[in-house]
Parts: structure tokens; sequence; C-alpha cells
């Protein structure tokens, strides 16, 4: 527990006094992870949001943060909301035209981008962005016309000494409703909007965190989701509030090598992360022994008989805590010391975690807390704790969260944590928000016990033209836990079945071929022959055996390529956007139905 928060910028004084660590962040230089004390972390954020301040920054002004996780993220983050200024961050991954909208929308006043690849994504469209006055990079000598960050900090290291006060003064004066941060929604359709987000908003979330999960100043989390993904960001704070270290990764592709460095006894990920670990885990197994494969899937029944009994709170029979013994030895320790092996908690958010996937790594002792939440919520609605748990749910809602569902399945929640509203657009703002409540725009339900199920988007729901009511997502959930499977998406609204795209795991695939003499010279060509594309029908419905009869796939398309941001078919956050490729592949899917 922690005493009442009012503002960010009061809780990163009081994490600043009260837990002063040689380790509060962690980041790799020259091949090894570099600690930052407490103490230089205060004082960077200090220099810089001083810095800032003389570059102009005022209360209410916005800073756009343009960089990939790193300790100036969060020490740029730290330095506007102490000045009263409003943090926009900006995912790396978008392209210049949609940072445009972005700074231009927000009339962002400062970037600080990281490195002259970002700088340039916003150079290019400098000449439309009028309410841009400075942009500072973090790294790399900077181009002329822009600040250094050491620079910034030197401006403000001068200002700190002729003013002592002044830093802790402006923190102190930024008030629990000020704005915090406008964080722009990627969408799965039309422009994105900007979420406004109080310190209040902010605090409350951290608060009902603190008040239901056991994070301290003993643990150690490996940061690697994006910091402009709402999700990392609360954590960041929550952590950070309890006096917790945070290493960052040095991008998603090393983060089996990082974990293993710095043995993080929290990760914060989504279910992606979680399916390719599984992935990963099986391709080990099916290539082993006959013997070795027997002794894992024995592992994996015992585990999960462990399992749901724990979460039952049914007792552990003597034999089985016997036989768990073993398998750990035998197969779990294994699987447990490639996280590093201090790993206390894995939460997952962004999207619905499978049930067999969260049985499985409970199973192996390693304990994903699954939750709900949106952007407008600041973000976390709900959670699944242990003592607390139920397999194939999000969990139970927060302290001071209040959720309902409506008549057709909508979720509607209410609480400290929901938005101010969306960034000048109060049409928008009043179609989500009445009366306190936030229409979230997803379908699910409450069970006797108030666990909350997730079972799709609104706006996604298929029907079939025989008045079926088919949710995508959790048959998209099974169909990407095929080894064979890399993405799907599910079609079907309006027609007389259902059907997919797929995109296949090319390296299996190709693999699948060659051991089976299916000739093909590219990868073109694999996807259109006739073996392959019932090979991977098979697996589909291998994968959905539990469906009923109107939501199982019957015909698929096999696609070359995995969907991609640039081409406007997924967002950042890696969703779906359905209308964009239901558009763009609308040949295909036609074929799927067309008469014989």
């Amino acid at each position: 527990m922690i005493e009442h928060l009012t503002t960010l910028s009061r809780m990163f004084l009081r994490t600043c006094e009260r837990y002063p660590k040689q380790d509060l962040l962690l980041a790799k230089r020259d091949s090894l992870y570099r600690p930052i004390a407490t103490a230089e972390f205060k004082n960077r954020v200090r220099e810089l949001s001083l810095g800032l301040g003389e570059l102009g920054l005022k209360p209410g002004d916005k800073v756009v943060i343009l960089s990939e996780n790193r300790p100036e993220w969060i020490m740029t983050d730290f330095a506007v909301l102490c000045a009263g200024g409003v943090s926009v961050p900006i995912y790396t991954s978008l392209l210049p035209e949609q940072i445009a909208y972005i700074i231009a929308d927000a009339e962002a006043k400062i970037v600080v981008c990281s490195n002259r690849e970002l700088w340039l994504k916003v150079e290019t469209v400098r000449g439309r962005l009028p309410s841009l006055a400075h942009v500072v990079m973090i790294e790399e000598e900077e181009p002329e016309g822009v600040w250094g960050f050491a620079e910034v900090a030197a401006r403000g290291r001068r200002k700190a000494d002729a003013n002592p006060e002044m830093f802790e003064r402006a923190a102190e004066a930024v008030r629990p409703g000020d704005l915090a941060s406008i964080i722009y929604t990627s969408g799965t359709t039309g422009t994105p909007r900007g979420v406004m987000l109080s310190h209040a908003n902010f605090c409350s979330n951290i608060e009902s965190l603190a008040a239901s999960i056991d994070f301290n100043h003993t643990d150690t989390a490996l940061s690697f989701l994006p910091l402009s993904h709402v999700l990392e960001r609360t954590g960041t704070f929550f952590l950070l509030a309890v006096g917790a270290s945070i290493a960052y990764a040095e991008r998603v592709e090393t983060m089996s090598e990082n974990i293993y460095e710095v043995k993080p006894t929290i990760v914060i990920g989504v279910p992606r992360f979680f399916e390719k670990i599984y992935a990963k885990v099986m391709d080990n197994v099916l290539a082993s022994s006959a013997l070795k494969r027997r002794i894992f899937f024995w592992a994996v029944k015992v585990g999960k008989d462990w399992a749901n009994r724990t979460v039952d709170g049914r007792p552990i029979p003597r034999r089985l805590k016997a036989a768990r013994g073993l398998a750990r030895r035998l197969v779990y320790r294994k699987i447990v010391n490639r996280t590093g092996g201090r790993v206390r908690y894995f939460i997952c958010g962004g999207a619905p975690l499978s049930k067999d996937l969260a049985e499985f790594f409970f199973a192996m002792g390693l304990f994903i807390l699954p939750g709900y939440g949106l952007t407008e919520t600041a973000p976390v609605l709900t959670a699944n704790l242990l003592g607390r748990y139920r397999f194939g749910t999000v969990g139970k809602t927060l302290p001071n969260v209040d959720l309902r569902i409506e008549p057709d399945g909508e979720i509607l929640a209410r609480g400290p944590n929901i938005m101010v509203g969306y960034y000048k657009n109060e049409a928008e703002t009043k179609a989500v928000l009445q009366d306190g409540w936030l229409s979230t725009g997803d379908i699910g339900f409450l069970d006797g016990d108030g666990f909350l199920t997730i079972t799709d988007r609104k706006k996604d729901l298929i029907v079939t033209s025989g008045g079926k009511n088919v949710a995508p997502q959790p048959i998209e959930m099974l169909l990407q836990a095929n080894p064979y499977i890399q993405s799907a998406v599910v079609v079907g609204a309006a027609r007389k079945f259902i059907s997919a795209l797929i995109v296949p795991d090319f390296e299996k695939l190709e693999g699948y071929a060659r051991a089976n003499a299916i000739p093909f010279q590219n990868r073109s060509e694999l996807c259109r022959r006739e073996e392959i594309i019932a090979f991977l029908l098979a697996e589909v419905q291998r994968s959905t055996p539990k469906l009923a009869s109107y939501e199982r796939v019957k015909k698929i398309a096999v696609l070359e390529r995995d969907f991609e941001l640039e081409a406007g078919e997924i967002t950042p956050t890696l969703k779906i956007r359905r209308t964009i490729v239901e558009e763009k592949y609308k040949p295909l899917i036609d074929a799927l139905y067309a008469e014989p």
C-alpha cells in the first residue's frame, strides 16, 4: 500500500526522497547494464525540466516524446510533468504523415526525439507544424537548429544553481486535475483521437494497483513494451511509486538475451509476447526425442492439474505435490531459467490472453496476471491476482472501479481513472462518456463471482447470413497459438460460413514442405500449392475443436506476407484494422465464397 497520491510530480519527489538506490534505472551501454542512481535520476530530471523551461516550456504546453524505451524517455516525461507541461508520446514506428498529424493536432511546442532517424521523420514535415518551436535530440551530434539533450540540461543546471528551489516549487504547484498527457489512440478505424489523462487519472490507477499487487522496492522490472503504450507508462509510474528498479531492454529482438542478463522479477507484456515464448518451447519439445516429449507432456498435465486446483482453492493431494516436484526438476526449471529464474509476475494486457496459455505458464510456475483496460481508463480496470484468479478471464475490478454490462453485452466503466475526454473533440467525448460512464466498445460478461470475460470488440462482431453472431478475436487467438500460423484474420460478415486469412510461419512451413517433398520456388508458389492450403486448413481445424459449428473456419486464404503498419493494416499496438484488411483482400475473400 502507498499513501494517497495527488499528482505525478509529487509522486516523483516522494520516490526520490524515499528510495535512495544505486540502481533505480538500468540501461545497457558498451555491452553491460549500467545503473543510474536515484540521486542522478532526480538531478537529470531537474536539469532537463528547467532547461526545457529556458526553451519556453510553460504549464499546459505540450511536449512530444518520440523515442524508443530508455532512461531519457522517462526523464523527459517527468521533466515535462514537473514543469506543469503535458507529455504527448508517439510510437517510433509511425510514418512522418502520422507523426505530423499528432504534433499539429496537439499543438506541441517541443519535440524530444532520440536519434537522427526519428528527427528526419519530423524534419520532413516540419514546414506544416507552425506550433513546433524546438526539437531536442537525445543522442548523436545534433543537426543545425536542433538542441542537444545535454545542452538543454546544461542550461537547466545553470538555472538550478541560480534558483535552487525553483524545480521543487514548480512540481508542487501542479494540481490533480491538471492535464498530464495526451495519448493518441492508434485506433482500428478512422483518425487517431487524443485521449486526455489528468494527474488524478494516473494517480488513482497507481493507488488501485498498489492496493492489489505487491510490487515493492526489492523488485526489478524489464521494460520492453513501448512507453508510448499506456500500459507500460502506467506500469512505470507504479514501479517507481513503490521504489522498484527498471531495466530497459535494448529492443524487442534482444528480449531473450536481456531477460537473462537482468533476471527481472516483473515483466509487463502483451499476449503476442507469451505466444512467442510458448511457440519456441514447443518447437524445442517437438524436435526432441520421443522420451523427452512424453516427459514434457506428462509434466504439463501435472502442472495444469496443480494450477487448476490452486486457483480453485482445492487441496493438493500428496501424490500431486510429489509429481509436481519431479516435473519441476525435469521440465519447469529449464523453462523458468530462460526468463532469468526470478520472475514473480508477468503482467499481461493490451488484448485477452487465451485460457490455454495462461494455464500452461501457471503450470510451469510462471504466473501471468491478465488484466483489462483502455487508454481512456489510464488504463487498468480489472486484473487477475494470486488468490483471486480465474483462467480465461481478465479478473475482477480494481478498487474504485465500477463496471456494468449493457443489454447488448457492451462493457461500461466508471471511476476516477476515466479520461477527461478526447482532445478538441467534444462530439466523440459525449458519444462515449455519459453520466460518468465510459462506453468501452468491448463486449463481455461478468460471472457470478465478478470475474470479467472479454469476448470481442463490439464493432468487430461478425453476423453471418444465417444470423449467427461470431466473435473473431477468440478464434484468432486459437489459430495464432498454432506453430504453423503467424497471424490470422477471421472473416464472414453476411456470408454463409466463417473463413480466415492466414499468414503462415514461413520458416516452419518451408520445413514442412521440404520434409514432405512438396516443391516450391518461392513463398508465392508455396502459398498457392493445394497440399499446403489443405495442410494449413487441417491445422486450423485441429486448433479449434471445441468451437460451435457456425464458428468453425471452413475455408482459408494463405497470404504471402504478414500484415504491416506501413500498409495501414495494423496499428502500432499490432491490432488488426479489419476494414482495411477486408477491403485490401476482397478479391481473395470473394473467391472463398464463390459458388463452384
